[in-house]
């Protein structure tokens, strides 16, 4: 039995690969605001690892299968899941090691890779299983319906997650009832979706090649992905260029973004509190107007 977690992702690694992993040494990283995460070096190779308590494992194995999703689409780079499990009271997701920014940003890659990505379509919207947006639980009931998909699996329980959390949005009733007008005539196809694409889950690797990582995957409006690469201060001219290039946004993409970067919005009001709720307000006030 280990005796310690590095022990125990040494051996689910040994496991999954077929490859003896023996730790030589650690290199703790950067964590987000969510998980721990460190770099497990042996001697020829290294993975990264995201650790958290027992609780997280659920979220670890929904992120795993959307990375198998993404890889098996073949458009554009994602970590490779390699291992998941627990021990000690600590879950853990091992991942493939990427090294990332020594050489230029191809951000037009970046754009027209995630065309290729959104291509890859369903026949209905939503996924196999819920899974997290952040560490908020996020539904994916299927649905033929766009509309109804995304104001019932997105904007409705996050409405409802803030009254339960006391601090009710102003407007939520006004904005569900006036969904369909927003988004009528709109009929998107199912495309695959990263579903948090934002720049801090999104680079490049020591090629310049584009990665793509920490999803929140379903098949989905493609515009919520774009939308929400806009949302934090947007990535590059050529970025967009690039993804019009190869799949044209459709007329009101403009218009549409405000509702769809409603949803992050009031979950991070949700999760961090602060001047999002009242942001949210603004943004449904302006959305009713």
């Amino acid at each position: 039995m280990p005796e310690t977690w590095q022990q125990a992702v040494g051996e689910a690694i040994t496991e999954a690969t077929g490859d003896y992993f023996a730790i030589q040494s650690e290199t703790p990283c950067g964590g987000g605001c969510i998980n721990e995460a460190t770099l497990l070096h042996g001697d020829a190779i290294s993975y990264f690892v995201k650790l958290n308590d027992r609780s997280a494992e659920a979220m670890f194995a929904t992120e795993f299968r959307a990375l198998e999703a993404i890889n098996s689409a073949n458009a554009i780079r994602a970590p490779h899941p390699i291992a998941l499990g627990q021990f000690a009271g600590r879950a853990f997701l091992v991942l493939e090691a990427i090294e990332f920014g020594a050489a230029p940003a191809d951000w037009s890659a970046m754009g027209e890779q995630l065309a290729t990505l959104h291509r890859k379509v369903s026949d209905r919207f939503g996924w196999a299983e819920g899974n997290y947006i952040g560490s908020s639980p996020q539904c994916n009931a299927w649905a033929d319906d766009w509309t109804t998909f995304f104001r019932e699996q997105r904007l409705r329980p996050q409405l409802e997650m803030a009254k339960r959390r006391g601090s009710p949005i102003r407007g939520a009733v006004h904005l569900l009832a006036a969904v369909d007008d927003l988004l009528a005539g709109h009929r998107p196809e199912p495309s695959l979706l990263h579903g948090d694409l934002w720049g801090g889950n999104a680079g490049h690797d020591a090629s310049g090649s584009p990665v793509i990582y920490d999803p929140a995957s379903y098949y989905g409006d493609r515009e919520t992905d774009l939308a929400f690469t806009e949302m934090f201060g947007g990535f590059p001219p050529s970025f967009y260029a690039a993804y019009d290039r190869a799949w044209p946004r459709p007329a009101g993409y403009e218009q549409r973004k405000a509702l769809y970067n409603l949803y992050h919005v009031i979950n991070h009001a949700n999760l961090f509190g602060g001047g999002y709720q009242s942001q949210a307000e603004s943004v449904i006030r302006q959305l009713l107007a």
